[in-house]
């Protein structure tokens, strides 16, 4: 090793690599040989100095550098030693001694003299902890795939119901429909799709048994008091249209004690007393519903009141049936079958002229009842 990296960049072995960078950038500076005229005396020392950072500035070149350091220092000072014993035998004996012989080390032992030692097989053990981490890996893969056909499923899910919404504002029912039913065949508790295929079977099909299908399957997924008072009301006009009075009362019961400002369901519970001849719960139903009869559509009010008329009539009270008759021709003043009633009050009162009046109006608005009245009751 004929130049200590240390000695050259001028820094102890125990140098950390920050001191060893900056010692080399400023022997570098200093020997550049630009700075001196291209001088071959300079630029073997920046040679120098570069080889040196080369070495010192890996660690890996570092460490190899430091342990063959330490090798030539224990050569050294074992040549020292024996260079001191023999000028000591030189003294006592007086004749040279010859030269150290230079130290030899035997080649490595060979695979011949090697002694192996077999190692018995060992049978593999199939343990519980082996048995819980095959266990979990395929749980874990069933329940990844389980979420991705999940994930596609309500994706496809949902892009039917879109679609279905589409053709249900273009008023295409029957694809409507089709859209609907795909939507729930991959997601069958779609609450929305539910109500929008029952309201397609009970609206435009008159299909009112497949519409309560739907209707209580998106019931028992309602979420809101308000929706499950919502699909309660379409179930009670499904029920209406199957005739069947029961449970038209049972379900508008149910409407109202989730939502008691729904007036149509007061109107729909009202008419069914109303045809079991329980006139003054009936009243009492219609009277509930016009109070919140301004957030229902208008005919909702009309109807409350033409109903509240009938069922004062049925309770005598003559005065209160004609004033909510009046009320109703003051919004649909064509209404032929308000005034065949309104001729029944003038019967009851004994007013043969205003009866036939109103009966020859009824008539005129081709309610087509009033004919037999006005026949019978009026004369020619």
């Amino acid at each position: 090793m004929s130049q200590n990296h240390y000695q050259v960049l001028g820094v102890a072995t125990t140098a950390t690599a920050r001191e060893i960078k900056l010692a080399y950038k400023q022997l570098a500076v200093k020997y550049h040989p630009d700075k001196h005229g291209g001088s071959p005396l300079y630029e073997e020392l920046f040679k120098a100095a570069a080889a040196a950072y080369r070495v010192l500035g890996d660690p890996g070149r570092r460490a190899q550098y430091d342990f063959q350091l330490q090798v030539a220092a224990r050569r050294a000072e074992e040549a020292r030693r024996q260079q001191q014993f023999r000028n000591q035998g030189q003294h006592i004996y007086g004749v040279p001694m010859p030269p150290p012989a230079p130290v030899r080390t035997r080649r490595p032992a060979g695979s011949h003299e090697r002694h192996y030692r077999t190692i018995p097989k060992q049978r593999p053990k199939f343990t519980r902890h082996d048995l819980r981490l095959i266990l979990l890996v395929i749980g874990g893969i069933v329940l990844f795939v389980l979420a991705v056909r999940i994930s596609m499923y309500r994706l496809t899910a949902t892009s039917n119901y879109q679609r279905g919404l589409e053709a249900y504002t273009r008023r295409e029912w029957s694809a409507a429909h089709s859209f609907f039913s795909d939507a729930l065949r991959f997601r069958p508790d779609y609450a929305a799709a539910l109500r929008r295929r029952a309201e397609i079977e009970e609206l435009f099909y008159h299909n009112p048994l497949a519409a309560v299908t739907d209707y209580k399957a998106a019931l028992a997924t309602a979420e809101s008091p308000r929706q499950r008072a919502e699909l309660l009301l379409r179930l009670s006009l499904c029920y209406r249209a199957l005739q069947r009075p029961d449970l038209v009362k049972a379900t508008t019961q149910q409407a109202l004690a989730q939502d008691s400002t729904l007036a149509h369901a007061r109107l729909l519970r009202g008419e069914a007393l109303l045809f079991s001849h329980r006139y003054s719960a009936a009243r009492r139903d219609f009277t509930a519903g016009l109070r919140h009869a301004r957030q229902e559509p208008a005919f909702i009010g009309a109807r409350l009141l033409l109903y509240r008329g009938l069922a004062n009539f049925k309770e005598h009270d003559l005065r209160a049936a004609r004033a909510d008759y009046w009320q109703v021709l003051a919004s649909y003043p064509n209404q032929g079958q308000v005034y065949f009633l309104l001729g029944r009050i003038a019967q009851q009162e004994g007013n043969t002229a205003e009866a036939c009046e109103f009966f020859r109006r009824a008539v005129v608005q081709g309610y087509r009842f009033a004919e037999q009245a006005r026949a019978t009751s009026c004369p020619k």
